[in-house]
Formats: structure tokens, C-alpha cells, sequence
């Protein structure tokens, strides 16, 4: 039972810390009003293990404090990829993580995190950067942005990782 708790704990690490690589790298499309958050694709990865909840969670946190992102947005960005993540883990849960092979499957999988992502990403920028710009117009925006990483780029993700999902991810499941 530790070794499966140390494995939980190492996973989510490793997801936080790719998290906060992928927003970093790629700052300059991971922040503003348009913006492609590239590590938003590893919203994914809780379809596949619960260890990715917290990991993403975490490296949100992280990568919003390094990029500059002020109090508001560090909270409450990082809340919306929780609840996102959380939504993709609870899909996975009531397919049983048997695979993402379904177009359905993994369209079903991607979407918690873009109808998070786009509800209240618009609404930080409106009230806490003052973006001047309706907030429906940065919902179209954000939610654009949301559907490139997540179900463009986090389907191919899932499509690869369900070849190999025995090997990654067979001893991460934890029941708390």
C-alpha cells in the first residue's frame, strides 16, 4: 500500500512539473485574453490515473505564480483546472478506464476542463486584468483556445497514452 501511495504522490509531481514546463515554455500563447494554454492538454491524464487531479491542480498553481498571473487568477484559474481535472477523472471513472479508443469517449473526457476553463477564465480577466472586452467575446475566445488543447491536442494525447496506458499508469489508483 505505500509503495502505491509513493507512486500516487511521484505521478502527480511529475504531472505538475510537465504542467508548469508546457505553460512556461509556451507563455507567450498561455496567458491574455487569447491565449492556447498548451499544458491545458494534460487535462487528460485524470482519465487515466486520479494521481493527475491534484498534479494539475498543483502545477497550475505553480505555473500561473511563475507567469505573473495575479492573486485572483491564481486562485481561481487553478480552481477551474481542479474542477476540470476532477470532471475528467469522474468520466474516467464511469467508463471504467477501459480506454479512450471512442471518438465519444474521448470527446466526453475533454470537455469538464473546457466548460471550466471558459466559464471562468473570461470572468478573472474581466474582473481582475480589466480586460475591456465583453465577457461573452472572451468566452468565445478563451473557449477556442480551451477546444485547440484540450479536445484537439488532449484526444491525440489520450489516443497514445491508451496504447501504453498499462505500462504508465496500471498501480497509480489510490482510494483515499
Amino acid at each position: 500500500m505505500r509503495n502505491k501511495k509513493v507512486l500516487f504522490m511521484t505521478q502527480a509531481a511529475v504531472i505538475a512539473a510537465l504542467y508548469v514546463v508546457l505553460t512556461v515554455l509556451f507563455a507567450p500563447i498561455s496567458f491574455r485574453e487569447v491565449q492556447v494554454r498548451i499544458s491545458e492538454m494534460l487535462t487528460v491524464l485524470p482519465f487515466f490515473t486520479p494521481a493527475a487531479v491534484p498534479g494539475l491542480f498543483v502545477g497550475c498553481i505553480i505555473a500561473n505564480i511563475l507567469g505573473g498571473a495575479i492573486p485572483l487568477d491564481i486562485v481561481c484559474g487553478s480552481l477551474a483546472t481542479l474542477a476540470g481535472a476532477y470532471g475528467t477523472c469522474l468520466v474516467g471513472r464511469a467508463v471504467g478506464r477501459k480506454g479512450a479508443s471512442s471518438f465519444g469517449t474521448r470527446l466526453l473526457a475533454t470537455l469538464p476542463p473546457v466548460i471550466a476553463n471558459t466559464i471562468v477564465v473570461p470572468l478573472v480577466l474581466y474582473y481582475g486584468y480589466g480586460v475591456n472586452l465583453p465577457v461573452s467575446l472572451q468566452m468565445l475566445t478563451v473557449g477556442i483556445g480551451e477546444v485547440i488543447s484540450c479536445c484537439v491536442l488532449g484526444s491525440i494525447l489520450m489516443t497514445v497514452l491508451d496504447k501504453y496506458k498499462s505500462q504508465i499508469f496500471r498501480t497509480a489508483e489510490v482510494k483515499a
